[in-house]
């Protein structure tokens, strides 16, 4: 995959592939680019300069060919193999994170998860397996785990920056409310949540400001 893909592109190329997915599963067979941004709440222009980015094209007398458009981005967003992720932290968020994310059919597959909690060392969720983070060097080599979700307490979050360097870990996604910086060599993604949804709570309340 070209590196030189925006991030913000990459994002959308998720989104799309997983409207196409649904659209295939009902039997849609052609989808225009003005559906597709209709549904993403983006502008046709904006879809047809990210495809034109991954150097997709298409008749647009049909619209774009679903069951195409789907491989043509399965071979810029996936892998040949599949990558194995661990979760950080097994509370509410990790646990949920676990049981959503390997539902889906994509080349990432969550197969450890990490706790220091010892009710929670030793027990599986939907067959992943909680170890201990004491043992977290030896598992991530023993299962070729190459990305981590960070779901631990935040106040923790930048002890384990060491660890994940020393264990070989080529990616980050940070869901607690502390940005953590790595090493280059280490891609990071810090997603807080308090501050999306503060961002959304904003925006409601000037909404409903303006039309009062």
């Amino acid at each position: 995959m070209s590196s030189n893909i925006p991030e913000k592109t990459i994002e959308r190329l998720s989104e799309y592939r997983r409207t196409l997915l649904s659209c295939q599963d009902q039997g849609i067979k052609h989808m225009f680019s003005h559906v597709l941004a209709g549904i993403h709440g983006i502008t046709a222009v904006q879809v047809r300069r990210d495809l034109m980015l991954i150097g997709f094209s298409s008749d647009t007398k049909k619209g774009y060919d679903v069951d195409i458009l789907i491989e043509f981005i399965n071979s810029i967003l996936d892998n040949e193999t599949i990558l194995n992720v661990a979760v950080i932290g097994m509370g509410h968020l990790g646990q949920a994170i676990t049981k959503y994310f390997n539902a889906k059919n994509i080349k990432l597959r969550i197969n450890a998860s990490f706790d220091v909690d010892k009710a929670k060392v030793g027990e599986t969720l939907d067959n992943i397996h909680c170890y201990d983070m004491k043992d977290f060097e030896q598992v991530v080599e023993k299962l070729d785990i190459n990305i981590v979700i960070l779901s631990c307490p935040t106040e923790i979050a930048s002890e384990l920056v060491i660890p994940i360097i020393n264990a070989g870990i080529k990616g980050v996604l940070n869901f607690t409310s502390k940005p953590i910086n790595f090493p280059k060599g280490i891609v990071v993604e810090n997603y807080d949540i308090t501050t999306l949804l503060e961002k959304v709570a904003y925006f409601v309340k000037a909404n409903e400001d303006n039309n009062m």
